[in-house]
């Protein structure tokens, strides 16, 4: 960043700083990943200074041909990269966020008041599905336009119980069931899931936003035979830039809806309904990641992501942590904290101070609230990327241990917390430098 750092030295040591952190630091949020060279040079190309609303060879403005070609190409990829068929799917790749996505879809299929039912977010649910508090208050914009119900884990497995799930669809009749969160360790049965919604003639949207790239590997089940609208987003798995996806059959193949296409509605929705030009830079660096997605490295990649996280999710177990749903199928793991005296918060507090970054997470029969919840999420993402495999893993269970020795039992409200943590920093700091001898060893994809 030599022109930057002459022109604007405060900004470009701040990112100068971030790129430190991120070769320093283990980078373990399951949501969060590094992206090649190619994907960093695509989204900061000169592509994103021209405007192109409207669907290519449809602009409002002219001089997007170049554009429409790149966007064009990215449809194709995703298209291919999932094996479907162009005649009978279309893929939207305007959406700037997963949530934007989501709300986009439940735009485009439903009426405001329509109800829906997705997964509890204490649960492991997401809000862009229509979250409200216990008490009523509507968090997400998507709650306050439509009528939400939720189902929830077992509370003994801590995984789906399909009949309750399908006794609950019975009795509230939504008019669309999503599946998909941020915090489900298992699988999800899509068939299962599709039989229930259209058995009480209700839509079926998967959203696969953390499992995307698993999916495209084929390391985990796809629900494209059996959903009626597929979203994700594409800089978690994927490892391609901040974006989203919205697969959409072209025909509406159930009996008791319209026979409109479900693309056209949800390409309406996304534009004009929600923004306005696209992100071209973002939709260039989502065909650069498809690319790079579909070859043999990336899907040996995709399987030791999943490899890692089951071998440090038992490690984890092994040391007494309570790991939520028994383990993980995917790339995530989800802690209940409650046998350890501490909160998701402050755990991730000291470890942060020890170079391992990871996230504050509500869980299953969760006593606390989602901002100071006693969960703690982590996944593997980040640090396969790296090339990092299973002894590295169990080095990290062996810190995480450690640390979650040192905060048993301190005070959990977090001034008191920090005081008590201040006593410790020798010990988390000696972590840190071991964090970042390993770290030096395992090169960042798009840095080093």
């Amino acid at each position: 960043m030599t022109m930057l750092h002459e022109h604007d030295n405060e900004l470009a040591t701040l990112i100068s700083q971030e790129q430190e952190r991120q070769k320093l630091q283990l980078q373990l949020i399951p949501s969060e990943n590094y992206v090649s060279k190619n994907v960093l040079e695509a989204v900061g190309s000169v592509v994103m200074n021209k405007y192109s609303e409207g669907q290519p060879r449809k602009r409002y403005y002219q001089g997007n041909d170049n554009i429409d070609g790149i966007e064009l190409l990215a449809k194709k990829r995703a298209l291919e990269l999932y094996g479907l068929d162009p005649e009978e799917w279309d893929v939207n790749v305007q959406a700037v966020t997963g949530s934007v996505a989501n709300l986009a879809v439940l735009s485009a299929l439903l009426e405001p008041g329509d109800r829906i039912l997705s997964m509890y977010l204490y649960d492991g649910g997401h809000l862009s599905h229509g979250w409200q508090l216990p008490d009523g208050k509507k968090v997400s914009f998507s709650s306050r336009i439509f009528d939400v119900s939720y189902y929830q884990v077992d509370k003994q497995s801590e995984r789906f119980d399909y009949n309750e799930i399908e006794r609950i669809a019975q009795e509230v009749k939504p008019k669309l069931i999503i599946s998909g969160g941020t915090a489900y360790p298992p699988e999800i049965d899509y068939e299962r899931m599709a039989h229930i919604a259209h058995e009480v003639g209700a839509y079926y949207l998967s959203d696969i936003a953390h499992e995307a790239g698993l999916v495209a590997a084929g390391v985990n089940a796809a629900p494209f035979p059996y959903a009626d609208v597929v979203t994700m987003t594409t800089r978690k798995t994927l490892r391609g830039p901040v974006g989203a996806m919205i697969f959409s059959r072209r025909e509406d193949n159930q009996s008791y809806h319209s026979r409109e296409g479900f693309n056209d509605r949800i390409n309406r929705a996304v534009f004009p309904g929600l923004q306005g030009g696209p992100m071209n830079h973002s939709i260039a660096g989502i065909a650069a990641c498809l690319k790079e997605a579909s070859t043999n490295e990336f899907r040996s990649y995709a399987k030791q992501v999943v490899s890692n996280a089951i071998f440090l999710a038992s490690e984890l177990d092994g040391y007494g942590f309570h790991i939520v749903s028994g383990g993980t199928e995917k790339h995530l793991i989800l802690i209940d904290l409650q046998n350890k005296n501490t909160r998701g918060r402050n755990f991730a507090i000291a470890l942060e101070e020890a170079n391992i970054i990871t996230n504050a997470n509500t869980h299953p029969n969760e006593q606390g609230s989602p901002f100071y919840p006693s969960g703690l999420r982590l996944g593997t993402p980040a640090v396969t990327s790296r090339g990092m495999k299973e002894p590295e893993m169990e080095k990290i269970a062996s810190w995480i241990n450690t640390i979650g020795g040192i905060v048993n039992g301190m005070p959990l409200k977090l001034g008191e917390f920090s005081k008590e943590l201040e006593k410790e920093k020798t010990t988390l700091h000696q972590i840190a430098h071991e964090v970042a001898q390993m770290t030096a060893n395992f090169p960042v994809p798009g840095i080093d």
